[in-house]
Order: C-alpha cells, then structure tokens, then sequence
C-alpha cells in the first residue's frame, strides 16, 4: 500500500478508470466474435453485422482502448470475411 498521498490518489483512479474500460473493451471483443461466428455459421444478415462490428471497433479506437492501426487491421480482417463469406 503506498504511503504517499498522491500516489494513493494515483491507485484509486486507476481502479475507477479500469473499472470503466473493461466493459467497453468486452463490448468490442464480444461484437467481433460474434460476428466471427455468424460468419462460420453461415448466417444471412452478415452486412448489417458487419456495420455494427465496425461501429464497435470504432468507438473503441475513439476511446483510445485500442490503437489506430489495430482498428484499421481488425476491419480489414473482417471484411476479408466477409467477401469470403458472400462470395460462395
């Protein structure tokens, strides 16, 4: 525990800040698995899936969770999904 008061000021907002982040970043990671999913399944309503997923990665690199070309990248793969997945 630390002794200093600005250090114990340091660990209470990284606990409030950390505890704001998870959920953001479970929400992002959830909308690509799921739509990593609906893509092995084969579902019908894949574009609008897509859109939403994107929205997902964008709002988590607006909010500085994930770096930009991260979010570029993860796009990117996804889309290559998709095209894959309308093309058969």
């Amino acid at each position: 525990m630390p002794i200093i008061e600005s250090s114990i000021q340091r660990e209470r907002l990284t606990k409030v800040e950390r505890a704001v982040r998870i959920p953001q970043i479970s929400a992002y990671r959830t909308a690509v698995k799921n739509f990593e999913k609906a893509v092995a399944a084969g579902a019908d309503n894949l574009e609008s899936l897509y859109s939403k997923t994107s929205a997902a990665i964008d709002k988590a690199e607006s909010k500085s969770l994930i770096k930009k070309n991260k979010a570029a990248r993860d796009k990117a793969r996804l889309y290559k999904l998709l095209k894959s997945a309308s093309s058969k």
